[in-house]
């Protein structure tokens, strides 16, 4: 009287794989629109910053603009101005510019 009959879910196993569904699409659509993009970015901004010479024009994450004059392992010392030399981490330099941009300016 107070416990009431248990039925069994046979046959409705399919149904369980297509609830799952929205959640899959999801993590696809999450892996090529964000995760993948983000991985490319951090792909290339390593073999740029392996690839840093003596004469590249670099920009700084903190905004300076600069002539790289000597590539250590770890840092790089970049020509600010006219016999100003700061050095910086490998990790900070954002952007490499094209030749010839730091006269331009």
């Amino acid at each position: 009287m107070f416990i009431s009959n248990a039925y069994a879910a046979g046959g409705l196993a399919g149904n369980d794989i297509m609830s799952f569904l929205p959640l899959v699409v999801i993590f696809v659509l999450f892996f090529f629109m964000i995760i993948r993009p983000q991985m490319k970015q951090a792909k290339e901004q390593k073999n740029m910053i392996a690839a840093l010479q003596k004469g590249d024009e670099i920009v700084t994450s903190g905004g300076i603009v600069g002539k790289v004059t000597k590539v250590n392992d770890d840092f790089v010392t970049v020509e600010v101005a006219a016999n100003t030399e700061i050095t910086v981490q490998k990790q900070a330099i954002q952007t490499a510019l094209p030749k010839g941009t730091i006269k331009s300016l």
